[in-house]
């Protein structure tokens, strides 16, 4: 017993020196292997909430594989199972753990957003030096209906369009790095302190001025309209007229942020901020108010647009037919090409061009969305009077959607013009007065007649509320010109008259059935939404509903 108890003695001591004298750098070596200072430690992405704190871009958790690659490397016979579950490419797989085995203290991806499943399966391997990391991925709760405003973020959970670019740094958490203990298997078993005070923080949160319930509404009726008629894309855009901010922004075609297992580029653009179009005839109010507010015309004056052509330059000019005479009102109820025509040869040399510029048109809308264009407003050297004419009805410049609404909401807050606004505002921003209130008024008057018997946009009226708007359809231009048979159907409104809060612009993009035009494809669209949208803002109708007795017809009379 003496001997064994001497032995045993002998054996501690000589353990102690071995550990304190001998190999002291062996053994120090692979105890700081236990600890890990490059471990990160992920932080969640600002949460985007549209103006009524509804979640449209959260962060969830996910797990991430990774491996301590000197630790894995010792152990190749585990290799080919943990690549099967994986599904990766062993020799990429062993290439990637032999040419990193020197860097002991660094956690590597193997992949990264696995299942929770797929991640038990792999750590009951008890695999020495692979290890989970907890990390987040983007959802998006509404899917495609918001797509186009919200954009989506990469696999690093950057911003790569629609607000998560526009507002990336805000949203962009700070990872943190964190010392770990590693247990006998090489698994962590203990978070210690912040590594040289990395700690992590999250992103901030992005409220939008976007109002999910009318997003939707205005999603599936456009995407009804897009359907029905057979057009390549739509878009629909509607404003506070009091604030500018954006209440829905839709277009089609759409995709799930969710799902991009087939990314479709086109299918992500926002298409009301970064396609261009010629508005055609929803220019024509503008015209009207420059003339207006030129002094050489007034709600008076009268034009002989008879036989319903006019030729300028050698061009001629059509009216859809022989409307006689018209007065002002008359001319954009109408819509007639050749009473713009008129206006526009009357008026300076360049006066359509500037109060058109003075609207927004060829700038942008102060919104900071990325990717949004400015649109074209021709400044020639020398006006020809055909380009003076076409210019009026619309053609030869473009403009977004979302620039024409901001135009719009010019008639209705009183002349004023206000930067558009995707985000909530706490209050209205400061405007610029670029148009005389009471011209305003006086065109908006003559707009609500484009919705009464024998308007173009008979169509966009909503029941209780008086509308005004203007219809427009151009043709589409193509390698020789202008083409017959393809089309943008247009159609810009406003309401209440009496008390303009809304704006919306709906824009259909070569519809390929019998019906085209404005007033037959992109006003109902504006009818639904702008019906919707009063009513979830609880804005007081104008105008009374009576039933028709004699016809059983419901008819409207102003209040």
């Amino acid at each position: 017993m003496g001997f064994l108890l001497s032995a045993v003695l002998v054996a501690i001591i000589w353990r102690l020196v071995d550990l304190s004298i001998v190999k002291p750098e062996f053994y120090q070596y692979y105890s700081d292997k236990r600890w890990q200072p490059s471990r990160v430690v992920s932080a969640e992405r600002g949460v985007i909430t549209d103006r009524n704190g509804q979640p449209l871009a959260i962060s969830t958790p996910v797990l991430t594989v990774g491996m301590y690659p000197s630790i894995l490397n010792r152990h190749p016979e585990k290799w080919h199972e943990l690549a099967q579950l994986l599904n990766l490419d062993y020799k990429k797989m062993a290439s990637k753990i032999k040419s990193r085995s020197n860097k002991s203290a660094t956690f590597v991806y193997l992949k990264r957003r696995i299942p929770p499943q797929q991640a038990a399966k792999i750590m009951a391997l008890e695999i020495p030096g692979v290890d989970l990391e907890s990390g987040y991925k983007r959802y998006y709760p509404a899917g495609e209906v918001a797509t186009h405003v919200l954009g989506y973020t990469n696999v690093d959970d950057k911003g790569q369009e629609g607000v998560e670019l526009a507002f990336d740094s805000h949203l962009t958490s700070i990872p943190g790095r964190r010392n770990v203990m590693l247990g006998v298997k090489q698994k962590v078993v203990r978070e210690l302190a912040w590594h040289e005070g990395k700690q992590h923080k999250p992103g901030g949160d992005v409220e939008l001025s976007i109002d999910m319930r009318l997003q939707s509404i205005a999603h599936y009726e456009l995407k009804k309209a897009v359907t029905k008629y057979r057009a390549r894309s739509g878009s629909l855009v509607l404003l506070d007229t009091t604030t500018n901010e954006i209440l829905a922004m839709v277009n089609q075609p759409a995709a799930n942020p969710n799902d991009r297992s087939h990314m479709d580029f086109g299918a992500f653009r926002n298409r009301a901020m970064t396609d261009l179009i010629e508005p055609g005839s929803t220019i024509k109010p503008f015209s009207v108010a420059a003339a207006l507010e030129s002094g050489q015309f007034d709600g008076k004056s009268v034009f002989n647009v008879s036989p319903g052509r006019i030729r300028v330059d050698g061009k001629l000019i059509l009216d859809a037919a022989n409307y006689g005479t018209l007065d002002l009102a008359g001319v954009i109820k109408k819509s007639s090409n050749v009473g713009i025509t008129q206006i526009a040869l009357a008026l300076p040399e360049t006066g359509i061009r500037d109060y058109l510029s003075r609207m927004g048109m060829g700038s942008d809308t102060g919104s900071g969305f990325p990717g949004e264009r400015i649109g074209v407003l021709p400044n020639y050297q020398s006006w020809q009077p055909v380009q003076r004419a076409t210019l009026a009805y619309g053609y030869g410049l473009s403009v977004t959607a979302v620039q024409l609404a901001q135009a719009y909401s010019i008639f209705a807050s009183g002349g004023v013009k206000k930067p558009v606004s995707i985000l909530k505002l706490a209050r209205p921003p400061e405007g610029e007065q670029v148009m005389k209130p009471a011209v305003a008024r006086q065109v908006i008057s003559m707009m609500e007649s484009v919705t009464h018997r024998g308007g173009t946009g008979t169509r966009a009226k909503v029941p209780g509320y008086r509308v005004a708007g203007k219809t427009g359809t151009a043709h589409k231009v193509g390698r020789n010109g202008y083409e017959d048979s393809h089309y943008i159907a247009v159609f810009a409104g406003l309401a209440p008259v009496t008390n303009p809060k809304l704006v919306a612009v709906v824009v259909i993009n070569d519809p390929s059935t019998e019906q085209y035009h404005g007033g037959q494809v992109a006003a109902p669209v504006f009818s639904k939404v702008m019906a919707a949208a009063l009513r979830l803002k609880s804005i007081a109708p104008d105008q009374s509903v009576i039933p028709d007795l004699s016809s059983g017809a419901w008819v409207a009379g102003r209040q």
